[in-house]
């Protein structure tokens, strides 16, 4: 009897190692299989993400040459490269038409953002940002189109606004509708929104590498990446520079001298000076830009008309500074080439601040990438006069120390800014300044308010409502290597639901899975986990994960338990009584991760 019971249960192993085996293979094949349509997605986002950037192109230019060249009658400096007018034009009646053109855009723009899709003002970045985080990657179908207009309106008639928010936007948008379109689940929906948004970038900045970085560290305000999607997110940004180049050619956006001097040792002390100056720019940015949103939720007016005041505010401030006006990128290359006086270059840092805040604070649409590298371009070209240094490198290097400390993506910006310049060699002293700049701004900005130029940046992954039940299934699947299976009509989303209401999850062998709050009467606060219940009831309650502060914690005899602590906990019906004066339960209208 005791041989034949002993057959039978290595008959049951073997099949079930098979069914172990089978599953593995299925569980490869069906990788295998997303791998290779996430891929093909991914050449098709990397296309229509440098079509549209051509659309968002051709729109703005067209939006400019009818605000300000012909109601204006201004031509600002543009991009050689990108075919703009060499030389500022000022028309007969000089200057005083700007006000007249930055009002109306603003206008036009508020009417149609507020009246349609409110999410789509501002700088379209922070709420691509905030749809990855917090709304599972879904952006509405209608915020592209209209980001795409109400953006090409507000720069075009000279709001100091930037092309990479709205693009990002504009691009993100379409991964969402097009997860949407073919029924993707949630986590791929979040990738496709990555891919979308690093393609336009990538079509927009020609910069292939740097903004394929930049989708996935401009999730975090901490050195923290979105590391599984950059394969995807580099193949796409690379389809979209390559169609891009079909229409523009590949060369950098903008020119650097051919005899750009290798910096010597001696210069690395002037770039980590210019580091030091970034980060106290890269700090005041964000302050100066929400402190003016603040001031604009204010007005006891409806936000429709906002952006109008702010096209105002611009268009005054036009008067004195035409640089000011538009994405401006044209001066910051005539600050690459030592071209504007040092007083010019001193006022223009402090003048585009204020001018890209009254912008986009006000509701206006645009990004802030292209002001922040303005500045930066700005004192990088003012700290050359100063130091008697060559401009094009400090120019250089000012773009990437500035919006890489303001808005903490600063290996990202590191290479964007390489790649748009081609300023290659100049890689090493850039890093320098940078991570200057980040040290400081994130030093200094510890105790304010606003951190970041990104609101919607969270610190980490583990800080991220996108991956909060990725913890809470990575601490249910600890439960098999300890032997107490959950039982198999439940998914594990059922298992996240239940145990979020508050409700125990009985398990095959007996015991519960339930989820209780430490309560601040317990003994057990402030004690290591592995004495947290007493030798004779171990075997009945086992702690599996602690959650706290948006962190998972697997228990171990150094990690103390601290009042409001989530205990995850499997116990026998009578380890459960025992622990109801120690665990207070969750109620329906609790969540196991608060945002």
């Amino acid at each position: 009897m005791r041989t034949c019971n002993i057959r039978f249960m290595e008959a049951d192993s073997m099949k079930t190692k098979q069914r172990h085996t089978l599953s593995k293979m299925l569980v490869g094949f069906g990788g295998a299989l997303r791998q290779r349509r996430l891929i093909l997605d991914t050449i098709l986002l990397g296309v229509v993400g440098a079509l549209s950037a051509r659309v968002f192109s051709l729109m703005l230019g067209a939006a400019r040459a009818v605000f300000l060249v012909r109601l204006a009658g201004y031509q600002p400096l543009g991009l050689p490269n990108e075919g703009g007018a060499p030389h500022e034009v000022i028309g007969s009646h000089g200057l005083w038409l700007i006000p007249v053109a930055t009002t109306l855009g603003g206008l036009i723009s508020g009417i149609l953002v507020y009246s349609l899709a409110p999410e789509a003002e501002g700088h379209g970045t922070d709420t691509a940002v905030k749809a990855f985080h917090r709304a599972a990657g879904f952006i509405r179908a209608r915020v592209p189109p209209l980001k795409m207009v109400a953006s090409a309106i507000t720069i075009g008639s000279g709001g100091a606004a930037g092309r990479e928010g709205p693009t990002a936007l504009i691009s993100a948008g379409i991964g969402s509708i097009y997860a949407t379109l073919t029924h993707r689940p949630d986590e791929e929906r979040r990738l496709l929104v990555l891919i979308g948004m690093a393609s336009g970038l990538s079509a927009i900045f020609r910069s292939p590498v740097g903004t394929a970085f930049f989708a996935i560290e401009v999730l975090y305000g901490g050195m923290e990446f979105e590391a599984n999607a950059l394969l995807y997110t580099m193949l796409g940004s690379i389809v979209a520079y390559t169609v891009n180049g079909l229409f523009v050619g590949y060369q950098p956006l903008f020119q650097v001298p051919l005899n750009l001097a290798i910096p010597h040792f001696s210069d690395y002390f002037w770039y980590a000076a210019l580091g030091m100056a970034a980060g106290l720019v890269a700090t005041m940015i964000p302050m100066a830009f929400y402190g003016i949103r603040d001031m604009f939720s204010l007005l006891p007016i409806r936000p429709h008309f906002k952006p109008a005041i702010g096209g105002l505010a611009v268009g005054l401030l036009a008067l004195a500074l035409p640089q000011v006006l538009g994405a401006s990128y044209g001066w910051v290359q005539e600050a690459i080439n030592g071209n504007l006086s040092a007083e010019l270059l001193l006022s223009l840092i402090f003048a585009q601040i204020l001018a890209f805040a009254l912008t986009i604070s006000s509701g206006g649409s645009g990004g802030v990438f292209g002001p922040s590298l303005y500045v930066g371009a700005m004192l990088g070209g003012f700290l050359a006069k100063v130091f008697h240094q060559p401009s094009a490198p400090f120019a250089i290097i000012g773009m990437a120390a500035v919006f890489g400390g303001a808005a903490r993506v600063p290996i990202a910006t590191l290479l964007m800014v390489t790649e748009m310049t081609g300023g290659y060699h100049l890689l090493v002293p850039a890093a320098l300044a940078v991570m200057v700049s980040y040290y400081i701004e994130v030093t200094l900005s510890a105790r304010l308010k606003y951190k970041s130029l990104y609101e919607a940046q969270v610190p980490s992954r583990p800080d991220s409502p996108a991956h909060h039940s990725e913890h809470l299934e990575a601490a249910i699947r600890l439960l098999g290597m300890r032997g107490l299976v959950v039982p198999a009509t439940f998914s594990h989303v059922d298992v996240r639901e239940l145990l979020a209401s508050g409700i125990p999850v009985d398990l095959p062998d007996g015991k519960r899975l339930v989820i209780g709050i430490l309560k601040s009467g317990s003994p057990y606060v402030d004690m290591p986990v592995q004495s947290s219940f007493p030798p004779d009831t171990r075997d009945d309650v086992q702690i599996v994960a602690i959650f706290r502060d948006g962190h998972t914690h697997l228990p171990h005899g150094d990690f103390k338990l601290q009042v409001g602590d989530r205990l995850l906990v499997v116990a026998s019906p009578e380890g459960h009584e025992r622990l109801a004066q120690h665990l207070a339960p969750l109620t329906r209208s609790e969540v196991i991760y608060p945002e």
